[in-house]
């Protein structure tokens, strides 16, 4: 493997610390709120759609504040700081509106801190190492997922079920996280001058017509690419018990984790285009399986490979944005990117959670597989231009 650059290490630490924290909590949010507080389902859908929502309006605008200022670190830094902080404020809540507040502050950071994090990432690369460096960056994110919710199990059964201990104990990596990123990021310097600072166009009619293809492409899988709470839902319908499929969603991390920088290699020898469709293919394969089957055993051959299409797919699309925009501007375009995924899979979730309440659970997954299908078809087809020539087959 070709030398990572210091920042890149520094940031996946911190990533991977900030997900060990956030995946000891995540999967008991919802339990803690129904059980400990007495909060109706409702009102948790409630919570969890503000704060997503909050995300994705937070990652389109600071990443164009963070290229009119022309600072990352800042951002990156406070939004690593709020997630921290959400976990205290879950611990000491009394009633449901403090747990809004937290998770509305958490979702906040997120939206602080992603495109600009991806800038400083994309600033320690180099046209022949981009997928390496964004699938390194999510190995690590995805080994803290991976090791979060064993601890959180362990911290459960060691504290007789005592959630608000865990949840201040969850607090300790990210602020590990936050320390981190504080003393060793160094971001590079770029003085501009107040007169000169402006707010990044994005002229959507003079798009290079691959990137304007590849996030039509991402939006209209997005609309098929339903909240992972399904997949675990769908892993308890089929019979796992609380565990069983604990354990499966770590093997799926496991998976992201090991693949994610190969992933990324391959990119950068044979094309981020095609990597990234062979993602979409094995989401459309993977989900279809997921309606189909009966036997809780093949789940633990399908969350394997549904691994595959997040390590084929996340820093793979980045890599292949960054190809069609410069790095000063690379804020407001991977906050639109990301705000567009947000956005689709809020919409995704909601249509999910309709199919499987009127018609059956499979449907869910069929409808997810068959936008997928269409994203592919969509980006196949695509593939050259009106002239008929290629168009960045193998960007």
């Amino acid at each position: 493997m070709k030398k990572i650059p210091r920042n890149v290490v520094v940031l996946g630490l911190v990533s991977f610390f900030n997900d060990l924290s956030a995946e000891m909590v995540y999967p008991i949010i919802p339990i803690f709120l129904t059980t400990v507080l007495k909060t109706s389902v409702p009102v948790v859908g409630v919570i969890e759609g503000i704060a997503e929502a909050t995300a994705s309006i937070g990652k389109y605008v600071f990443g164009a504040l963070s290229d009119y200022f022309q600072k990352r670190k800042v951002f990156v830094v406070l939004g690593y700081s709020l997630g921290a902080l959400s976990k205290l404020l879950i611990g000491l809540a009394a009633s449901w509106p403090l747990v809004l507040f937290a998770r509305f502050i958490d979702r906040s950071g997120k939206g602080l801190r992603t495109a600009p994090r991806d800038s400083l990432l994309l600033e320690n690369t180099t046209p022949n190492n981009r997928g390496m460096i964004f699938g390194f960056h999510r190995a690590l994110d995805s080994l803290g997922a991976v090791f979060g919710p064993i601890l959180g199990l362990l911290f459960l059964y060691l504290m007789k079920e005592n959630m608000r201990l865990v949840f201040y104990l969850a607090f300790i990596p990210s602020a590990i996280a936050v320390v981190i990123l504080m003393l060793s990021v160094r971001e590079k310097t770029h003085t501009v001058e107040k007169e000169k600072r402006h707010f990044v166009k994005i002229d959507l009619k003079s798009l290079n017509p691959n990137l304007k293809t590849f996030l039509i492409v991402s939006f209209i899988f997005s609309l098929g690419n339903s909240s992972d709470a399904f997949l675990i839902l769908r892993a308890k319908d089929l019979g796992l018990t609380t565990i069983m499929v604990t354990l499966t969603y770590v093997l799926y991390n496991v998976f992201q984790a090991a693949f994610a920088t190969p992933a990324g290699q391959l990119a950068d020898k044979v094309g981020a285009r095609k990597v990234f469709a062979a993602g979409l293919l094995i989401f459309s394969i993977v989900y279809f399986l997921f309606g189909f089957i009966k036997d809780p055993a093949y789940l633990w051959i399908i969350f394997p490979v549904y691994g595959l299409y997040i390590a084929f797919t996340d820093g793979v699309s980045k890599a292949y944005v960054s190809q069609f925009i410069e790095k000063k501007e690379s804020g407001s375009y991977f906050g639109l990117y990301q705000t567009l995924m947000a956005i689709g899979i809020f919409l995704a979730s909601s249509i999910g959670g309709i199919l499987w309440s009127k018609i059956n659970p499979s449907a869910t997954f069929y409808y997810g597989s068959i936008m997928s299908a269409i994203a592919l078809i969509v980006f196949y087809i695509s593939r050259k231009s009106p002239k008929g020539n290629l168009a960045g087959m193998n960007n």
